[in-house]
């Protein structure tokens, strides 16, 4: 069995304004949706409900008991377009390369900036977007909690766009999602 993931068991799902999330995403056609660190999987669910039966969406955590609970949920719904997967994303996306039209990484890449992951993830996710593909980076506010990590481990805007912008990444926009939560949108660049 996998490791307990630092935030495993928790969602910010509940805390952000998802139709708000909703038009920050072009989910029209048939898109490649990858959630990454999907934890139950509260995100890829409304999401798959969200696009066209022949768009994908796929789910990797680390967290074992998560993709099994994200797997049980999927099938009742009778989302088959959703492919869960238990996966050490520093390490290996098991995607192909620029297969995928946009990345969610939903208040993780806190987690894996604190335990030195983040640069083997972030590589993984630039080689699995296509060209002019987009990451939606969802992330908690650099203001004190609860809910959410303590604030030096918070990531702001500035300090996403130090970590995004080295691996090739650029700022498209940000939205608020809520009280305690932003968007910020980035696109692979070529």
């Amino acid at each position: 069995m996998s490791p307990k993931p630092i935030a495993a068991g928790k969602s910010s799902f509940d805390l952000i304004d998802f139709p708000a999330l909703l038009s920050a995403l072009d989910l029209s056609g048939d898109i490649v949706f990858l959630d990454v660190a999907c934890g139950v999987g509260n995100y890829a669910i409304e999401i798959a409900r969200q696009i066209t039966a022949s768009g994908q969406v796929y789910a990797f955590d680390l967290w074992e008991q998560g993709i099994v609970k994200l797997k049980l949920k999927a099938g009742s719904l009778g989302l088959d377009n959703i492919h869960a997967q238990v996966c050490d994303v520093s390490q290996k996306i098991p995607l192909d390369d620029q297969c995928v039209d946009i990345c969610l990484m939903a208040t993780v890449l806190h987690d894996l900036v604190e335990d030195g992951t983040d640069q083997g993830a972030l590589a993984e996710i630039v080689r699995v977007l296509k060209p002019g593909g987009q990451l939606a980076v969802v992330e908690f506010k650099k203001i004190p909690g609860p809910p959410g990590p303590p604030e030096k481990v918070r990531l702001s805007l500035e300090e996403l766009l130090r970590i995004l912008e080295p691996v090739g990444l650029r700022c498209l926009e940000t939205v608020e999602l809520g009280e305690v939560v932003y968007l910020a949108m980035f696109q692979r660049m070529a």
